[in-house]
């Protein structure tokens, strides 16, 4: 068994995908952490706002076939692929950390994930996971968060989806 952590993400009509990838998530693989809801301003390109929050499980899948399990799940659930990378999307699931692997593989898969930089995945991730360590800093998660300048990416906390 693994340990994986993941990134969802959605500003198309969060409020319907991102409760639906969760209850898939969790039909699949049992028990999970989930993190609260942020809202944060898109990355990369101009759009509207994105709802990101983070998932922790256990599963018995390696990371590449995971990795294709949420791309199934990302296209059930609307996700259109092709055009540009930066763009509003139904849903993003990524896997940020996976045990202390660190690799690359077909179909973006990066561990640990780059977007770990950026507030939207790191508030989340250090909310359920603080004690993990990133297996390229060495710090945990908690003293990554801790020692990020939260005001060069606000981050609102979306009471609206609890999706615990």
């Amino acid at each position: 068994m693994g340990r994986a952590y993941l990134s969802l993400g959605s500003n198309i009509d969060a409020a319907r995908w991102l409760p639906a990838a969760v209850a898939a998530l969790r039909e699949r693989f049992g028990a999970l952490d989930v993190s609260p809801v942020y809202r944060s301003a898109a990355v990369g390109f101009e759009g509207p706002d994105f709802f990101n929050l983070a998932v922790g499980l256990d599963t018995e899948l390696g990371p590449d076939a995971l990795n294709d399990w949420l791309h199934a799940l990302e296209d059930s659930h609307g996700r259109v692929r092709g055009g540009d990378r930066y763009a509003s999307r139904t849903l993003d699931v990524d896997i940020v950390l996976y045990d202390d692997l660190v690799r690359q593989g077909a179909g973006h898969l990066e561990l640990p994930r780059g977007e770990l930089r950026h507030a939207f995945v790191l508030r989340p991730m250090a909310d359920i996971a603080p004690d993990v360590r990133h297996p390229v800093d060495g710090r945990t998660l908690g003293e990554l968060w801790a020692a990020f300048p939260a005001d060069r990416e606000p981050l609102t906390l979306d009471p609206t989806l609890a999706l615990s």
